[in-house]
């Protein structure tokens, strides 16, 4: 398959999964935008605006990773309601262009979002061409590990409302539970050394030791929690080539 051809593909998919859907039913940006910004305002009232930086730039992980998640359901109904991908894998197109392009689709409804957050984080912080760009790098990082991970789940799942089940789950666990939407230091000693088992704990103290959100992240530091957020990226990527079942059995 040619490079040309790969590229149309990717781009029907996100026509098809992302452009036309948000065309014919606005509210899914809605649905996007209602549950970062509601973690936002509930952090906003509670720490009385003191933790509203976290609450931005944990916004923005948080974005990512839902869009990554939710994945496994766009993909869980292609595969077994529509048999949408028995017909991709009888085509010339291969699994790393279907998740790429379903991937972006889902990238789609994010950007509103997404762009919320950028335009409170340009309003009330001080943005600098090097903690935008580690923001930028930091956000892509974990939409591909989480959409890396919804393509292996729902290659397992047997029904759509599996989905239903899992996907909170791994909300609760990677996005709530971590210190995404305050510093580490605000957790006891103990829960400080769970919270390290989170990829998006790393994900998290890049963007706000850009922002200068918390204590200064030294140079070491940075490089441990780049190297911890691409080697948890490549994991996953690995683990999807390995056990995702392209093909039914």
């Amino acid at each position: 398959m040619s490079e040309r051809n790969r590229l149309r593909s990717v781009l029907t998919l996100v026509q098809l999964n992302g452009i036309i859907p948000i065309r014919t039913t606005p509210l899914y940006i809605l649905n996007t935008i209602a549950s970062p910004l509601s973690f936002l305002f509930f952090i906003f009232i509670v720490s009385r605006g003191s933790y509203l930086d976290y609450g931005i730039t944990g916004g923005m992980v948080l974005t990512m990773m839902t869009v990554g998640t939710s994945l496994q359901s766009d993909l869980t109904h292609y595969r077994h309601d529509l048999k949408f991908q028995d017909v991709v894998v009888a085509s010339p197109v291969e699994a790393p262009t279907y998740v790429t392009g379903m991937a972006l689709s889902e990238l789609v409804y994010s950007l509103p979002a997404l762009a919320v957050f950028v335009a409170l984080f340009v309003v009330l912080g001080h943005p600098t061409a090097v903690n935008l760009a580690v923001i930028t790098g930091v956000c892509v990082l974990v939409w591909a590990f989480a959409s890396a991970l919804a393509f292996t789940l729902a290659t397992y799942f047997q029904d759509v409302r599996e989905t239903f089940l899992f996907s909170p789950m791994i909300s609760l666990v990677l996005t709530v539970l971590p210190p995404v939407y305050y510093p580490l230091s605000a957790l006891p000693a103990w829960a400080q050394t769970a919270a390290l088992i989170s990829p998006t704990t790393y994900a998290a103290e890049l963007v706000q030791g850009a922002c200068g959100l918390g204590p200064a992240l030294t140079w070491s530091g940075a490089a441990i929690d780049w190297g911890v957020l691409i080697g948890f990226t490549a994991a996953l990527f690995l683990l999807a080539a390995v056990k995702a079942r392209w093909k039914e059995p």
